[in-house]
């Protein structure tokens, strides 16, 4: 997935008190859009240390926590570890590069991560095939930016497009909202995260 390098740079020093932050509010917003969730399997997609993944262990049966890089899912197994975690598991595997076809699960969701993804929606077909029928994949990411001009991340996204991609692909009840503005919280510029949902 893109920007594998750089995570596996700063793996050791990527909980901060702001990531910690902004990760409970994403973490809420997931947790508005489950509907009884508490036998349901969910990947956290792209999750880092799993700041976001392991505020929400309690809503499921188990989380897996998927990332491309390695150092990022040895930080989560400490975690796991250190915590006595008994319904997580980790995986580190790129689905830019692959698919797994024996992977299914009843939600994904995936927290400050499709910005990274250069080619989104060849992902987000994959992640279509592994939900089970009548799964969610829930997307967290930037609301589209202008003062922003990077060729490492896409500029965020604007939430009518992407749920046109989201149709596209097959997704139903595509909703989505705004529901956090931070200070310079992307790439040092004022911005906002929305929260998509979208169903199998």
């Amino acid at each position: 997935m893109g920007n594998t390098d750089k995570f596996e740079m700063i793996a050791d020093l990527y909980d901060t008190t702001e990531r910690i932050q902004i990760a409970k509010v994403s973490s809420e917003a997931i947790r508005e859009c489950l509907v009884d969730t508490k036998n349901k399997t969910a990947i956290d997609f792209g999750c880092g240390t799993g700041l976001v993944g392991v505020n929400l262990l309690n809503d499921f049966q188990s989380i897996l926590f998927l990332d491309t890089s390695q150092k990022m899912i040895n930080k989560i197994r400490e975690k796991i570890s250190y915590y006595n975690i008994q319904n997580a598991d980790t995986l580190c595997f790129d689905f830019e590069k692959d698919s797994l076809l024996d992977l299914k699960t009843d939600y994904i969701f995936m927290a400050q991560v499709l910005l990274h993804i250069k080619d989104f929606k060849s992902v987000l077909i994959k992640l279509h095939d592994v939900l089970s029928p009548g799964g969610h994949l829930l997307i967290v990411d930037f609301n589209k930016n202008d003062k922003i001009v990077s060729d490492m991340v896409h500029n965020g996204f604007e939430q009518e497009e992407l749920k046109e991609d989201m149709l596209s692909i097959g997704f139903k009840n595509v909703q989505s909202k705004t529901f956090y503005y931070g200070s310079k919280i992307f790439m040092n510029q004022d911005s906002s995260l929305f929260i998509l949902d979208s169903q199998k």
